[in-house]
């Protein structure tokens, strides 16, 4: 048999989808399952977004250009505009994804053996990319104990050599919703600046700050232009997960050209994708309002419920729709199996991604859980249960 390459064996499995088969065999075997694991929202899709691919009249679904519907481009700076944030048409590439967008940046800007810093935990799916792209992550420890603030810039500064290339944040968070302040990326801007890196950040969730923080972009730091890489999504912010379409976003000309390369080898993102994110653009205020009180209420539904267990601890974020639990286990990866395939509770129980899969430091997050409360509120309050239950009875409680 053909040997497979390098690249392939090194690749991660997914913390928030390998433990598929489990919840499959548990469905079969009758079991309600919770699904917890993964940022998949049940709220509604904005109604000018379904609508406008069902008027879609047509008759050729031809390619688009390979930095996306110059239509959309243009609604989205006015998107951004409106948010305060001064991005040009000309600053936008439409990709197929946030996930394309973090590759491109990662290969138009990184070689392989480079080394980009990223404060751990962080979205799984980083450690891919950067298999990938030949990349190497230095990770820089945020503590749960206080709720995962931004380390100590000092320690940012110890992890520089001559291979680091850049530093990359999720802002809000996934998978700590923690919600950078001005002060912390101000801190982070004198340090890319001081050593000429990259800035690479995430922003996706942007429309999901609670009890009334607000977000900063990276895109409003002053004195480095030409560093800043903006990755967005429309995945989450209209819960188009399925729509497949991103952005990748900068004011550094030869980089947005050499990106261009990458865009134009995939050929063009989804047709169907950037129609119904233009017309997302239109989607009314009310319905975030009415998104953000309804992630709030969920949030502390299962935020303070995981509290109130024994043993259990989980910092309350300030954005994004996940949380980060310690609980008493030696190992996540286990117990996130266990639960699933020999423990229920009235005939339900709860899919969670455990936490390993979110450092790089395979030492970290033995004994931590991510959460997801996409689910409507009677289910969290099922799954608090559940998850109570199951920690009563687990053989590897500590």
């Amino acid at each position: 048999m053909p040997t497979l390459s390098s690249k392939g064996n090194a690749m991660p499995a997914s913390p928030i989808r390998k433990l598929v088969p489990f919840a499959e065999n548990a469905k079969k075997e009758g079991k309600t399952v919770y699904h917890l694991n993964i940022g998949q929202p049940d709220i509604e899709t904005p109604k000018v977004a379904l609508d406008a691919m069902h008027n879609f009249d047509l008759k050729v679904i031809e390619y688009s250009n390979s930095e996306g519907i110059a239509s959309y481009r243009k609604g989205l700076s006015n998107y951004y505009q409106k948010a305060g944030i001064d991005i040009k048409m000309e600053d936008i590439m439409i990709t197929t994804g946030g996930s394309e967008a973090l590759l491109f940046a990662f290969q138009t800007t990184l070689n392989p053996g480079e080394e980009i810093i990223i404060p751990e935990p962080f979205y799984a799916n980083y450690n891919g990319f950067a298999v990938s792209s030949g990349v190497k992550i230095v990770p820089v420890e945020a503590s749960i104990k206080d709720g995962f603030a931004l380390p100590p810039i000092e320690e940012f500064e110890k992890l520089i050599t001559d291979k680091t290339k850049g530093i990359l944040i999720c802002n809000p968070g996934n998978p700590t919703g923690y919600l950078y302040s001005k002060d912390e990326l101000e801190k982070l801007r004198d340090l890319v600046k001081k050593h000429d890196l990259y800035f690479f950040a995430d922003e996706v969730y942007r429309e999901f700050c609670y009890d009334g923080a607000e977000p900063h972009s990276v895109m409003n730091l002053e004195g480095i232009d030409d560093n800043i890489i903006l990755i967005d999504s429309v995945s989450k912010r209209y819960s188009m997960c399925g729509a497949r379409i991103g952005a990748l976003i900068s004011r550094n000309k030869p980089l947005m050209a050499n990106a261009m390369k990458f865009a134009q080898a995939r050929l063009s993102p989804p047709t169907f994708g950037q129609v119904a994110s233009e017309a997302a653009l239109k989607t009314p205020s009310s319905y975030f309002e009415e998104v953000i009180t309804e992630y709030v209420e969920r949030r502390n539904i299962l935020v303070d419920g995981l509290n109130k267990i024994p043993g259990v601890f989980c910092p309350k974020p300030k954005g994004a729709f996940y949380c980060m639990a310690s609980l008493p286990i030696k190992d996540s990866d286990h117990f996130c199996e266990w639960i699933l395939s020999e423990f229920d509770h009235n005939g339900e129980t709860v899919m969670m991604a455990p936490a390993g899969g979110f450092y790089a430091n395979k030492a970290l997050g033995k004994n931590e859980v991510r959460l997801a409360y996409v689910l409507n509120k009677e289910a969290l309050i099922r799954s608090v249960e559940i998850l109570e239950e199951a920690l009563k009875v687990y053989p590897g409680r500590i």
